[in-house]
């Protein structure tokens, strides 16, 4: 069976829709089904593509899949950014198609080096390193991965494993070997029913919990983004979590308030936290999101405990253009979405200590930080609990705070570990070590909730390595394929 040579133009809109499809395999659809679909849409007749054209359909993909998956960023534009409709729409389609250029550079080098001989190997190999790439270039954005989707699939049990890089791999495989099958390449059979088939034997609990419970509350104080940081928003947010604080039960080993759940530097929080501390009782710990500065001028986004709770969390990788501005002396001033709300950040030192709350070890990360599966796992080798603070309200009401909400999951699942999420507005809950949730506040209310933890003993594969044995066993799959000279496939 040979392939169909596709006229460009169609070739680029089934591109397009299959970056659709793979938004659609992400909360709040969760279609994972479909990611190994895509995949084999934009695989079908690569080799027939030059590089430049095999460019522009990777492109395409990626404008389906930013355009439908990441298009939030519009509303921290104009809703919270203070800018105009026009000028949110030409941003927010620039951050779309710059985005895409990650994926049109993966399928321009896959073209220009690999040729057919086990292709369906090397170019799911090349679909990972691409992913790598768009995690650490240009500080980074793992939105997306197609392997996150699956926290909830049957190929669930390979992320203690390998993490999210290795569920890529294996859903690109998917893909690719699909379309070998619908070439009659029946020998691609064996390693896709091997692939599927392996998680049945992967079914095996990594960590275990310790005997003692630990019952945390988690609070959402649900405070209007537009007016956080007015002196009637201070008042509201001490209000707020004092009083949630207040209505916990006895009961309670820890306490949890989401990042910068006081609008307010820590020294001007202090009153309001020494009141709070004083109604703790004394074995009772309280973990909030605080800004802090220092005697250098510095500016931090950090985690502090009171009460039962020894040390601080700083933030080590930050938001650009929400904690600092990347050409600072180019962009300042051009636009109001470019002037930051607070002062840049500093970002914390790497070799943090886990926070100690309660008698656990926290290991931390602030808001975006969670996207980072290898940041997470280096914070899990230390901690007997994973905690997220984060502040979603910049998401709106669209799918933004679901798609965060499934990658923290998939960090709980990596790792083995209890996951504790506290959010301005939602999505607060209490994930189990499966990436389960067991318990929820609804988005957009004043709520909070509280549930059992355990310390987690014992680290996953993937905690103790890392992502980089996905990231070599792609780049082994890509070998294979790569030619000596160049030559286009008939």
């Amino acid at each position: 069976m040979s392939f169909t040579r596709l006229p460009p133009a169609l070739g680029c809109l089934i591109a397009l829709v299959a970056g659709g499809f793979t938004t659609l395999t992400a909360s709040p659809f969760e279609l994972w089904w479909l990611g190994p679909l895509a995949v084999a849409m934009v695989f079908y007749g690569i080799h027939q593509l030059t590089p430049g054209q095999a460019a522009l359909r990777g492109w395409c993909y990626g404008v389906g899949l930013f355009g439908s998956g990441a298009s939030w960023v519009y509303v921290s534009i104009h809703d919270y950014g203070y800018t105009g409709v026009p000028l949110a729409l030409l941003l927010t389609s620039l951050f779309v198609a710059g985005l895409a250029l990650f994926i049109a550079l993966t399928f321009w080098l896959y073209r220009a080096l690999c040729g057919p001989r086990l292709a369906a190997f090397s170019f799911a190999g090349a679909w990972v390193l691409g992913e790598w790439l768009r995690t650490w270039l240009f500080t980074g954005f793992p939105w997306l991965l197609l392997g996150t989707a699956h926290v909830d699939s049957p190929l669930a049990n390979w992320a203690p494993v390998g993490g999210v890089y290795l569920l890529s791999l294996i859903t690109a495989l998917s893909g690719t070997l699909g379309v070998q099958l619908l070439a009659r390449r029946w020998w691609a059979a064996a390693p896709l029913a091997a692939l599927w088939l392996a998680p049945l034997a992967l079914n095996h609990a990594w960590t275990t919990p310790d005997d003692r419970p630990v019952r945390v509350a988690l609070l959402q104080g649900n405070l209007p983004q537009l007016i956080k940081w007015t002196p009637e928003g201070q008042r509201i947010a001490a209000n707020t979590y004092s009083q949630l604080t207040l209505e916990q039960p006895d009961d309670i080993d820890l306490v949890i308030w989401p990042e910068a759940a006081l609008p307010m530097f820590e020294e001007d929080a202090q009153p309001i936290l020494e009141r709070v501390q004083a109604n703790l009782d004394p074995q009772t710990a309280l973990l909030t999101g605080i800004l802090q500065r220092d005697g250098r001028g510095l500016y931090y986004n950090s985690v502090i405990g009171l009460g039962n709770a020894e040390g601080e969390y700083r933030k080590q990788h930050l938001v650009p253009f929400g904690e600092y501005l990347p050409l600072e002396t180019l962009l300042a001033g051009t636009i109001a979405f470019f002037d930051l709300p607070m002062p840049a950040m500093t970002p914390g030192p790497e070799d943090q200590a886990p926070i100690k709350a309660a008698g656990l070890r926290i290991g931390n990360a602030i808001c975006y930080e969670i996207i980072y599966a290898d940041l997470v796992a280096q914070r899990a080798r230390g901690a007997d609990l994973l905690m997220t603070i984060s502040n979603d309200t910049w998401f709106g009401a669209s799918i933004g705070p679901l798609q965060h909400l499934q990658m923290a999951r998939l960090r709980a699942l990596e790792n083995g570990r209890y996951l504790v999420r506290a959010t301005s507005n939602g999505v607060t809950v209490i994930v189990d070590p499966r990436g389960r949730v067991i318990e929820r506040a609804p988005q957009f209310e004043t709520a909070s909730i509280s549930g059992e933890v355990h310390a987690m003993q014992g680290l996953t594969p993937f905690t103790r390595t890392g992502s980089w044995p996905a990231w070599v066993l792609a780049a082994l799959l890509v070998l294979p394929g790569l030619r000596l000279r160049r030559e286009l496939a008939a």
